[in-house]
């Protein structure tokens, strides 16, 4: 396939992992972010030393200080900023002649909307977009480890340009319709993480663990399914895949989250600690939002919502969840 010059917007450890495995492949990345003093110093270094230490830049990837020039230069576009920016980073481009295509997961904060709903908002309902999720780690992309993604959208010919972008080396790319499947994934299995990590942090074993991951992907699909998603994108990679990689892995910041919340740090303490944004503390509250619409119970993510709130204590949050009365209908 023809090189082409392709924009990621976003030089957090996931933007810089893919521009590194898309420049491996021979395109031309052009890799932006927002903090100048952070772009500049990963332009002398030829690295990015703050999320990826020790990994070089390939030398297709040019570091770009300039939104309207990287765009302005880009065949494609591909949007990697954390979930709380993604509406206003949408609000300052220009519509891209392609498509749109993006690795933030989870859901607006501000409006509890899926950001494939934004995006149709400016710009149509038939506008090519695609949600890449799946279990993947920004260092294991970055050294060229075997990794599997999903792709999300509505366009086929979309889906298949992008794929052929991507899908080579060690990394496999699967296709998918569900575009509000692959998206919740995305948002719920960041706060079962942090209940995981909780879990482990307080020392409860491997037993509450697989409880949190099995009753937390039924939460999930519960939710997906009352959305209009597809059960069996939750039982795939962009659902169970990216739940057990998030919720097992200490790479995962949602997990070591959760660990320090049950070690007795502050919620303050513990983002401090990890340094980077931890999306399921945002996450928590949208997808009991959306739970709230749907009138669906999701015990486990509500009670994660409640301590992050600050109403309620890690040991507290295992009590209540234990102590909840069977109902006659609870199944397996």
């Amino acid at each position: 396939m023809d090189n082409k010059s392709i924009a990621i917007l976003g030089a957090g450890s996931w933007g810089t992992a893919v521009a590194i495995h898309l420049a491996h492949a021979g395109h031309d990345v052009m890799l932006w972010g927002r903090d100048l003093a952070h772009m500049q110093e990963m332009q002398a270094e030829r690295c990015n030393k703050r999320y990826l230490p020790n990994i070089l830049l390939d030398d297709k990837i040019t570091i770009c200080s300039s939104l309207a020039t990287c765009v302005a230069q880009a065949s494609q576009i591909i949007i990697a900023v954390p979930s709380h920016a993604f509406a206003e980073l949408l609000h300052m481009i220009p519509k891209p002649s392609n498509g749109l295509t993006w690795l933030t997961k989870g859901i607006d904060p501000s409006t509890h909307k899926f950001f494939s709903q934004l995006v149709q908002e400016k710009w149509g309902e038939d506008f090519p977009m695609i949600i890449i999720s799946g279990p993947s780690f920004a260092r294991e992309v970055a050294t060229f480890m075997p990794t599997a993604l999903v792709f999300a959208g509505q366009n086929k010919d979309y889906l298949n340009a992008m794929r052929a972008l991507f899908h080579h080396g060690n990394m496999r790319i699967y296709l998918s319709h569900d575009i509000i499947g692959v998206q919740l994934c995305g948002a719920v299995k960041n706060v079962l993480a942090i209940a995981c990590g909780i879990s482990d942090g307080l020392q409860y074993g491997s037993n509450a663990q697989a409880a949190i991951i099995t009753r937390g992907l039924a939460e999930m699909s519960r939710l997906g399914m009352c959305l209009g998603a597809k059960l069996e994108t939750f039982m795939g990679l962009a659902g169970l895949g990216d739940l057990v990689l998030t919720s097992t892995d200490s790479q995962s910041r949602n997990r070591r989250f959760g660990i320090l919340l049950g070690r007795g740090f502050t919620i303050d303490e513990a983002e401090k600690h990890i340094g980077q944004v931890v999306e399921g503390k945002y996450n928590a509250a949208q997808v009991c939002y959306l739970a709230k619409h749907c009138h669906i119970e999701l015990p486990i993510c509500q009670e994660i919502h409640a301590l992050l709130k600050g109403e309620i204590t890690a040991q507290q949050a295992v009590t209540h969840l234990m102590n909840r009365p069977p109902r006659k209908d609870e199944t397996l």
